[in-house]
């Protein structure tokens, strides 16, 4: 999506993007210290198999997932985007942070220590500030907001993987419908979708 976006700013047309992450949790019942990747993967679906396509096409387009180790419980990771987003942060650099940390640097995205690191040294968390986040994760003071965001987009968008994507004109007219679909897409697909919405 990123790719397409930047493709998309330089269009003669293009309309102003924005765009707002949303917390999901693929699986509510990783243990929550996370889990060894391969051995999770074996647990839940016998293997890993199902990641070898994703690895592949992620290469292609610079997503790469070489070093992804553990299988997080990403409640306190939600917790982190929200801690940042209710400071002003920009939530796809938190989001941008946290893959990185997980899938090349073979993070486990659900210890608070390794979060508030990953805060620090990528997110230009003031050293002075490290005890609040710790404390702020480690009393989940964003839990419920987070658990909220989850169900609510079960309920209005029927979610039940990820990534999940809805797009839409901010301010579309009645029975202006925006699109929603499921799954990894080329930057292709997110084009032709900027474009019909020109329209």
């Amino acid at each position: 999506m990123a790719i397409a976006v930047d493709d998309y700013k330089t269009a003669p047309k293009a309309l102003p993007i924005s765009i707002e992450w949303k917390p999901f949790m693929i699986d509510p019942g990783t243990k929550r210290e996370g889990e060894e990747y391969l051995a999770y993967n074996r647990r839940r679906w016998g293997g890993d198999g199902w990641t070898h396509s994703m690895k592949r096409e992620g290469r292609k387009i610079g997503a790469n997932f070489d070093n992804w180790k553990w299988w997080p419980n990403t409640t306190k990771a939600h917790q982190l985007v929200s801690y940042f987003a209710q400071r002003g942060g920009d939530t796809s650099r938190s989001n941008q942070a946290l893959f990185e940390a997980l899938y090349e640097e073979g993070k486990n995205l659900s210890l608070i220590d390794t979060l508030v690191e990953i805060a620090v040294e990528k997110l230009d968390l003031p050293p002075s500030e490290r005890e609040d986040l710790r404390a702020f994760l480690a009393q989940d003071k964003a839990a419920n907001e987070v658990q909220h965001e989850i169900d609510q987009g079960r309920r209005k968008y029927r979610i039940s993987g990820v990534p999940y994507f809805v797009i839409g004109k901010k301010n579309r007219g009645k029975g202006e419908k925006p699109y929603g679909f499921s799954g990894a897409q080329p930057p292709e697909t997110f084009l032709e979708i900027f474009q019909e919405l020109e329209e």
